[in-house]
Order: C-alpha cells, then structure tokens, then sequence
C-alpha cells in the first residue's frame, strides 16, 4: 500500500486557541478535488503536526494518528449566491464588527482582530442597509502560489469565517462543522475584492451560512455553503 500524502497546518493559520482555522484546514483537505467539495471537521486539525490524507471510496479521509479530523468529498455545483454588495457599501463593513474585547477568538488568522499584522483582516460587519455582512480584501503577495495566483486554502479560508458573523458568532461563538466550497477563478494578488456572508438557516445549536468572494465590480470567484454549531455554555 502507498504511503499516504500528509498535511501541516502551519501555527500561523489558527482558529481557536490551539488548533487551526477551519477553512485553511478543508482547503488542504480539499486540495486533490477537482471541482466543488465537500469538508466535514470532525476534530480540531492540529498545527504544526503532519496529518495523514487517505483516498477512501468516496473521497480522502484526513486522520491525525487514530483520529479523524476531517473528511473530503466532492461535491455537486453550487447555486449561485445573492448579488454583491456595492464596493463602498463593503467598505463600511468593519464599522460594525465586534471589538477585540468581545470577540471569542481575537487571534484567528482570518477575522481576529489581534492579527492585524499578519493575518487576513477580514472584518466582516453588518452595514446599514444590506442583508447579509461584509467586507473588502486585498489579498497580500505572500499569498500567492507558485502560479502567482492566490493559494486556494487561501480562498477557502476567506469563505469561512464570514459565515460565522452572518449566523450570530458575535453572540453565540461557534465552530465550523462542515464547508462546502467552489472556486471559479482565483484572484491575483493586490486585487481589490469584496467578501460577504448570509444567514441561510438557524436549527437550535446548528447554523447554515452561505459566503461568497466577488471582484470589486461584482464578478463571483468563489462561494461556500457551510454548516456552523454554537458551542456549549460553560457550566455554572
């Protein structure tokens, strides 16, 4: 039998405190997929520890020694997501984003407002006057891949968080439990481009959230559906 390919999440591309971001970790998941794919987080990926990806009938399974961290599938196409928000609107995004205090994970990679040396910055707040929260990005040069397009883990962990804030993280933190995500063009670099979540669902603990990535004129380059769960109050 083959040895299996491996994945290493970086420190740089946390989530919660001690385990990575979760579209970071289903981008490397899916990156043998052609096409959309499916990524269902079964465990916290671990950082800076090599994971086993494993081709099984229906995908790759992605194990940390005995445990199942994730799996990938792929995926049927997704349906197209509401048109973007105007670019100036998307501007006003971070206006309504939730200070550093009150922010459950103030170091993630993608929204953490503690990371504004290094991260994505993606401040995806609810402006007056549009259903869904947004914001604009100008991806860095250092996240390019060797084509001198942005990395898709990269995209993919653009299309994460969002959804979160579009379902209430800012009241009732969460963790991703599944994304479902389709790239249709990768961006340069220095790019101007517009991020925006929606509500699609709300089921007790459990949160359905749909993101998107546009160019600054409203051309889709990505999408997501995903699935969001509230974590558990501490106990008194």
């Amino acid at each position: 039998m083959p040895n299996p390919l491996t994945i290493l999440i970086p420190a740089q591309f946390n989530g919660p405190p001690g385990s990575a971001n979760g579209g970071v970790s289903a981008g490397l998941a899916a990156s043998r997929i052609d096409g959309p794919a499916e990524v269902s987080l079964r465990a916290p990926p671990p950082l800076d520890e090599s994971m086993d990806m494993v081709e099984v009938d229906d995908g790759y399974e992605i194990r940390h020694g005995n445990q199942l961290v994730m799996t990938a599938r792929p995926a049927a196409p997704l349906a197209p997501p509401p048109q973007a928000p105007d670019y100036e609107v998307a501007r006003t995004g971070p206006d309504r984003f939730p200070p550093a205090e009150t922010h459950a994970f103030p170091h993630c990679y993608v929204c953490g407002p503690e990371r504004t040396e290094d991260g994505l910055c993606l401040f995806t707040g609810r402006p007056d006057g549009y259903d869904g929260v947004t914001d604009v990005w100008t991806p860095d040069e250092s996240l390019a891949g060797d084509d001198g397009l942005v990395r898709p883990e990269i995209l993919w962990a653009a299309l994460d968080c969002p959804g979160a804030f579009a379902v209430g993280f800012q009241d009732n933190p969460m963790v991703l439990a599944r994304i479902t995500a389709q790239i249709h063009e990768r961006p340069s670099p220095g790019a101007d481009l517009i991020v925006a979540g929606w509500s699609l669902y709300d089921d007790g603990r459990k949160h359905g959230a749909a993101t998107a990535l546009f160019t600054r004129d409203g051309q889709l380059l990505a999408q997501s559906e995903q699935l969001w769960i509230e974590l558990k109050a501490a106990a008194a």
